[in-house]
């Protein structure tokens, strides 16, 4: 299964994910995000998207620990995913890209601007894996 990830640069950047190779994505307190987080599985991989100002997608991570909970959140109902850092994206793929393609219009990235996680299909997967000048696999 595929995914993206956003996170404001400011706060964490895809150099920082770069610098740690492997960390925790915690801090997720919408509900529909949180299923999303809890839908992903050892192996799945995700676009890092930077959001804010930049608004486009800058790399690949792999989850590499499925979900559990969130020592942040107190009330014990949200979770968090450890992911490492696959590959950086050549061409960073801006959403005005994505929003103007006919093939990745569905995307929830377009639909639901303010979703922090959400799932990716295989085919708009392997599109913007093309888009930013990368394979689809990552090893």
């Amino acid at each position: 299964m595929y995914w993206l990830v956003k996170s404001e640069p400011g706060h964490w950047s895809w150099d920082d994910q770069v610098k740690a190779g492997t960390t925790h994505w915690d801090g997720v307190r919408n509900f529909q995000a949180a299923n999303n987080l809890k839908a992903m599985r050892l192996g799945d991989q995700a676009f890092f998207y930077h959001s804010v100002g930049e608004r486009r997608i800058v790399g690949v991570v792999e989850i590499v620990r499925e979900s559990y909970p969130d020592p942040s959140d107190s009330t014990g109902r949200f979770v968090m995913v450890d992911m490492k850092t696959v590959a950086s994206m050549p061409q960073p793929v801006g959403l005005d890209r994505i929003r103007t393609d006919p093939r990745l219009a569905h995307l929830a990235l377009v639909r639901q601007s303010r979703l922090s996680v959400m799932p990716v299909d295989e085919a708009a997967w392997t599109h913007i894996c093309r888009l930013g000048g990368i394979g689809a696999a990552h090893d």
